[in-house]
């Protein structure tokens, strides 16, 4: 999806104008930038979080030639799904709504010895 899908998207389901949408993703997005450049986390309950981590130095070889190359030390931004999102993500096509379908459990009978009331 790219930022002009989602300003449309937000502005239908929001009720606002295209304009206000689009200032609202990029005033979202230059927050989260700013905080992980503190690098201060960013957790969006329900979706997951944003983070950095720091990437040592390292010694890297260029698969053409086979040369030596010093990779930098740096930093990388990391995002860590919600379960609810992995959970979707990884359910196999059709499960939702297989789900949504299914049948409450039958009642469990009751364990041996266990007095009937």
């Amino acid at each position: 999806m790219t930022k002009a899908e989602m300003v449309a998207k937000l502005a239908e389901v929001v009720n606002i104008q295209k304009k206000q949408a689009e200032k609202v993703l990029t005033e979202l997005a230059g927050m989260i930038k700013a905080s992980l450049v503190k690098g201060e986390r960013i957790a969006l309950t329900g979706l997951g979080s944003f983070s950095t981590t720091a990437r040592k130095a390292r010694t890297a070889r260029n698969p053409r030639t086979g040369a030596a190359l010093k990779v930098p030390a740096r930093k990388a931004v990391k995002f860590s799904p919600a379960g609810p999102v992995k959970k979707e993500v990884n359910a196999p096509a059709g499960a939702k709504k297989a789900a949504a379908k299914a049948k409450p459990a039958a009642k469990k009978a009751p364990a041996k010895g266990a007095k009937k009331k």
